[in-house]
């Protein structure tokens, strides 16, 4: 090859690295060109986690990428700033579908993704059962049956798939007494009974720890007359009195007497005579108080309690305790207790809405932080509380008059309809 070729090749080859070396800068940095637009953009990227694992991530009807089948979760880079069509499927499983942006420099993020099962299996638990209560733990059921000349509590524990007999009606009373309220304690160890006998009250406590089950009267003070409502909340404890203040006290200043602890509300809210009263305070930053179906919600600023919203009956906080459920018989509403700094970034004290039903909204569960499950009418329906684009939500089932409940600890729905208890598979890791 003679010098003057080679000189040519050697300056051909310069000059292409020049050329291209600020188009491999450029594109090492995340730079491309968009061919729509006509112009060089800075990429942005697309990051999910699922539930189950190795679900395909569809972009405008492209297979991109699968979630890892160890960690659920993808990143998909080097994608050009625009709006995208997302699906993320998998088989048996029912979509999840949501339009999003992507930006230039950022991760446009969807976090704790559910795809709920096409056909979900309920199995008959327990046949023939007038009310039922779960504990707390989820790992046990106290179940209340009557016979022609008195009702019994049974207890049936999930963890050993076990019935065994707690109670009769007339170990309370030999001349029979009625069950009016039964509430586990939050160690789920034992069970709180009032019930009524004599043209009385009584408290009773069954300790489950003993074997066989101990029942014994529960000899608590009575509260002043003049305390209206109450509520315990981890060591605090709010109280409203007749004359229209909120006091929080420490629990163990129980029973509180009237005045004592710090007053809440500047002035004093319309108490009006006859009328049901309750109280919530998911956090020191939250105090709810519930007038009938009426919402008020102390405003520090004003120091008064303002109304909230109007035939919200339903309240439900979060498991982390980030947010809270709201409902009434037709809408689900979300209001967030604390900020949330990832996508989408919310503020405390923001509320949005959810969905809004024709048939009557009964009870609204948390399934985690992130998807609420619901009856209305005769359906069962699990919805998102992330309101960008259109919310993903799905028909889980169909019962007669449903009443339904989550359970923690097995990641199961239990619905009670027509006196028999039913268990759906698990629907969470």
């Amino acid at each position: 090859m003679k010098k003057r070729t080679r000189t040519i090749i050697f300056a051909a080859c310069i000059a292409l690295f020049l050329l291209a070396a600020p188009a491999v800068v450029l594109y090492s940095q995340g730079y491309r060109f968009d061919f729509e637009n006509r112009k060089i953009t800075q990429t942005g990227a697309f990051y999910c986690k699922t539930f189950p694992k190795s679900a395909e991530i569809y972009l405008d009807g492209k297979l991109k990428k699968n979630t890892s089948f160890l960690t659920g979760s993808a990143l998909i880079e080097n994608l050009l700033p625009k709006t995208y069509q997302i699906e993320i499927k998998k088989e048996g499983f029912r979509p999840w579908q949501k339009t999003l942006e992507v930006t230039e420099k950022q991760v446009t993020e969807a976090k704790n993704i559910v795809l709920f099962p096409e056909n979900i299996d309920f199995e008959k638990l327990i046949k023939d059962v007038e009310r039922f209560w779960l504990s707390p733990d989820g790992k046990k059921i106290v179940l209340y049956e009557s016979e022609e000349t008195e009702w019994t509590l049974k207890l049936y524990e999930l963890d050993r798939d076990l019935k065994s007999h707690l109670i009769n009606e007339k170990d309370i009373y030999a001349r029979g007494a009625d069950l009016l309220d039964l509430e586990f304690s939050e160690d789920s160890k034992k069970v709180n009974l009032k019930v009524g006998m004599k043209e009385q009250e009584k408290k009773f406590v069954l300790d489950l720890s003993r074997f066989p089950p101990l029942l014994t009267e529960e000899k608590t003070p009575a509260f002043s007359e003049s305390i209206i409502a109450f509520k315990k909340t981890n060591n605090q404890v709010y109280y409203l009195d007749r004359l229209g203040y909120v006091f929080r006290v420490n629990s163990s200043a129980l029973p509180p007497e009237t005045g004592t602890g710090t007053r809440i509300n500047r002035n004093p809210f319309p108490v009006k005579p006859e009328t049901k009263y309750d109280l919530e305070a998911p956090s020191d930053s939250f105090i709810f108080l519930r007038e009938k179906n009426d919402l008020y919600l102390f405003n520090p600023e004003s120091g008064l309690l303002e109304r909230f919203f109007d035939n919200f009956p339903g309240l439900e906080i979060s498991p982390d305790s980030s947010k809270l459920a709201l409902s009434s018989d037709s809408e689900i509403w979300v209001l967030f207790l604390k900020d949330k700094n990832d996508r989408p970034v919310r503020k405390t004290g923001e509320k949005i809405f959810l969905t809004r039903m024709a048939a009557k909204i009964g009870k609204v569960l948390w399934l985690n932080s992130d998807y609420l499950a619901f009856d209305c009418g005769e359906e069962i329906k699990i919805v998102e509380t992330d309101d960008r684009d259109k919310i993903n939500m799905v028909n889980l089932a169909k019962f007669e008059s449903p009443e339904i409940f989550w359970n923690r600890w097995d990641k199961k729905i239990y619905v009670f309809s027509e006196g028999n208890l039913y268990r759906s598979q698990a629907l969470l890791p």
